[in-house]
């Protein structure tokens, strides 16, 4: 357990590079068992949720080699399909080894998953395609899957998971024939991880949008590949400078449409936002406001599935919108719980209306104060962490571990640009 120990109305500027994606490293990870030969993975990020994944392909007798940001890892001499249950329990993408074990040796046995309790987390579309591919499941205590009839198939998800459309992708690529998966997935990070399964051989068309084809090949090779920028890092970073009245370049090229989707919602809350080919700047260093609809009319900030606004960035954008002149409205329509760490902002003195578990008002700007405070999921910490930087006074935040699952080193990444921050173990 560890807290942080955060002083207030320090700006939060200079030049910030973001680190790899996530929810792009776990799946790659995964996919290394698919194939005999080493797998390079550079800029991946060193957070807890990696080192867990880590551990799980260490377990099943995968050699891991870490020099800083790139991993190296080849599972020629992989000895067994049975995950270690104790782990699979710390981290939510244990979930993705299903699809790509079960193809490449046959079977899986794997166990619940951990992962942030924002609502329920079904695993569903995951067993639901991988039975369409000729894999039986049954599931009792653990989570048992066997090839049998293992070929191509269509396949029309029940909704648009990212995990779940990974998973079967990796599945995928060694089932003879052709599989279409429809209403697939296709954010940057199921981008990315297409990307990385076509260098090792795969034939994947259709990335970036909701239809994917894939032919089935016999076998895959390794590869080398740089995870590509996490996108919700570098926003929780420019919305800690729009906050505390910095002004912070992002050093990365990162994908327009990407930057447009998230430049957006920052620009109707009204933070200044512009944007290059290789940066990104954010201004805090005026006041800014909320830009209403026609007529006057209060906005909404909604997500959703890709190229909607992200979920992983509600609770960072809530924040955000204390410190603006006006009101908005949050729609959370993903997970039921996402919204439950706003009694905290309120707590702190932020003027937010709860309408619903899945809606909220923000009327600001509002001044806050330093409280002490629990992190509930990785998200909602860092929103936390970013409403501790911009309030009057100390503010302590405990739990800070589960920030850790998603952000690498997030005080000494801070304290460089200027925050004052400190971790007690």
């Amino acid at each position: 357990m560890s807290r942080l120990i955060i002083q207030g109305g320090h700006p939060v500027s200079g030049t910030f590079t973001p680190l790899g994606n996530k929810n792009a490293a776990l799946p790659m990870l995964a996919a290394t068992v698919l194939t005999d030969q080493p797998v390079e993975l550079r800029n991946v990020p060193q957070i807890d949720d990696v080192l867990v994944m880590l551990e799980l392909l260490a377990d099943l007798g995968v050699s891991v080699a870490v020099d800083g940001h790139t991993v190296t890892l080849c599972a020629q001499g992989l000895r067994g399909t049975r995950l270690n249950r104790d782990l699979c329990r710390r981290v939510r993408g244990s979930i993705l080894f299903a699809g790509p074990l079960t193809a490449r040796h046959g079977g899986a046995t794997l166990y619940p998953p951990g992962g942030d309790v924002i609502g329920r987390r079904r695993v569903d579309t995951h067993f639901d395609g991988l039975r369409q591919l000729g894999v039986q499941v049954r599931v009792d205590q653990a989570y048992r899957l066997k090839r049998h009839r293992f070929a191509g198939a269509e396949i029309l998800l029940d909704e648009a998971s990212v995990t779940g459309t990974g998973n079967i992708m990796m599945a995928a690529t060694l089932a003879p024939g052709r599989t279409t998966i429809y209403n697939a997935a296709c954010e940057p990070h199921i981008q990315d991880l297409g990307l990385l399964l076509n260098k090792m051989g795969a034939r994947i068309r259709g990335l970036g949008t909701n239809r994917i084809e894939i032919d089935g090949v016999e076998s895959l090779s390794g590869a080398r590949h740089d995870v590509q920028p996490d996108h919700i890092e570098w926003g929780s970073f420019a919305a800690a400078a729009a906050v505390t009245g910095g002004r912070l370049k992002i050093r990365s090229k990162v994908d327009p449409l990407t930057a447009h989707i998230i430049g957006r919602a920052f620009e109707r809350i009204g933070v200044p936002w512009k944007r290059n080919a290789a940066s990104i700047q954010v201004r805090g260093d005026a006041p800014f406001a909320v830009r209403s609809d026609l007529g006057l009319a209060i906005p909404k900030i909604e997500d959703g599935p890709w190229p909607a606004f992200p979920s992983d960035m509600m609770s960072v954008a809530i924040v955000v919108a204390t410190q603006a002149e006006g009101s908005i409205l949050f729609f959370e329509k993903m997970f039921e719980s996402r919204m439950h760490f706003v009694d905290q902002l309120i707590s702190m003195g932020a003027r937010i209306v709860p309408c619903d578990p899945h809606r909220v008002v923000v009327t600001g700007p509002a001044g806050l104060h330093g409280t002490s405070m629990a992190t509930p999921d990785i998200r909602a910490g860092m929103a936390l962490i970013i409403a501790a930087l911009c309030a009057k006074g100390e503010s302590v935040i405990e739990r800070a571990e589960i920030v850790d699952r998603g952000y690498e080193s997030i005080d000494k990444r801070l304290r460089a640009l200027g925050a004052v921050i400190e971790r007690e173990q």
